[in-house]
């Protein structure tokens, strides 16, 4: 309406006719991007009647008139039904993220701010913006064996790498309440993989137990090295001492996966990542450092070291990632600090 307005306006003080009346077209072409159909008819229908009005003002002929008349109503309806359209396609987007959201929140549970003797946090953000989810996985569950967590990583996007995610999700929590042993946990994902997997897909993972107290076990299978923060400062990739293929590939290689073992005290904290937060860019191509990041940023408490990374980490990119990226952080609390909250039984 304003464009009509305008377009009025300028025909009233140059006197012009024809040279602007045309340009009425505009005001229900634009409306809509915006409107419902009513608006553009109503929009249309305003441009029509004052166009016609202007017209008579200014001595146009009939014939020409009547042209421009036909054209703003052909523009009119035109944009009615692109209008109609556009509805139909934002109601089914609408639905698409309602399903997605759906998955989302059935696929990669939202982690508690306290797992069994841990604090904990998680930031995820899917490349498929407008599907909130990817192949990007995660999990930290207590289990009668200890706290037991997992992040991986899918080869390819998309709806087949979802299906992959869950796969591994749902074999995880199954194998990580049945099987005392962290390394038989990775076996039972990769038997499964092998039935359901085809020859070129795999999925990095790392999988970490807290089972005795002090004592972190992690088992790294070709995905990128975990970052192991001590209390008394300094973040440490805990590289693995024997180099895994990802899961899916093992019968290429032959090559089992090793336990390692770490110490994990009061005040260290472990963060796991997938390869959509190293390899995001900035428009000079630099990647994102995430040791320095993770350095700069740390503090006691979980959500707020993940809150300011994810922020950087999009600024870095210019606000948008054009891969999955999954962070998960723990941290162990020390003996002076408030107790971790227990669940109650009653």
């Amino acid at each position: 309406m304003l464009i009509v307005f305008v377009v009025v306006l300028a025909d009233l003080v140059g006197g012009a006719g024809m040279i602007w009346l045309p340009l009425l077209a505009a005001g229900p072409a634009l409306a809509a991007t915006t409107n419902g159909p009513r608006g553009v008819l109503w929009v249309g229908f305003l441009a029509a009647v004052l166009g016609a009005t202007l017209g008579a003002r200014d001595g146009v002929p009939v014939r020409e008139l009547a042209a421009v008349l036909s054209a703003l109503l052909a523009v009119t309806l035109a944009s009615g039904l692109a209008s109609v359209l556009r509805g139909r396609r934002e109601r089914v987007l609408a639905a698409v993220r309602s399903v997605a959201e759906t998955a989302q929140h059935a696929l990669l549970k939202p982690v508690p701010a306290t797992v069994g003797p841990f604090q904990a946090a998680v930031r995820y953000s899917a490349a498929a913006a407008e599907a909130r989810i990817g192949g990007d996985l995660y999990a930290l569950i207590p289990t009668p064996y200890g706290v037991r967590l997992i992040v991986g990583d899918v080869r390819g996007k998309g709806l087949p790498a979802v299906g992959t995610a869950a796969l591994v999700l749902g074999v995880f929590r199954e194998a990580a309440y049945d099987e005392p042993d962290l390394l038989a946990v990775v076996d039972r994902i990769e038997r499964s993989l092998a039935r359901n997997l085809g020859s070129d897909d795999f999925v990095t993972v790392v999988v970490a137990g807290y089972a005795q107290e002090g004592r972190l076990e992690v088992v790294n299978c070709g995905h990128a090295p975990p970052l192991l923060v001590r209390a008394a400062g300094g973040v440490v990739p805990v590289e693995p001492i024997q180099p895994t293929p990802p899961l899916g590939l093992r019968a290429l290689t032959g090559r089992t996966p090793g336990l390692q073992v770490l110490s994990f005290t009061d005040g260290d904290q472990l963060l796991l990542y997938t390869d959509g937060v190293t390899e995001a860019r900035d428009r000079d191509r630099a990647f994102y450092p995430l040791v320095e990041g993770l350095a700069r940023h740390l503090s006691d408490e979980p959500d707020r070291t993940l809150t300011a990374l994810h922020d950087e980490l999009l600024a870095h990119v210019g606000g948008r990632l054009h891969d999955d990226a999954a962070l998960l952080l723990i941290r162990k609390p020390t003996v002076s600090e408030p107790a971790v909250a227990q669940p109650t039984t009653v």
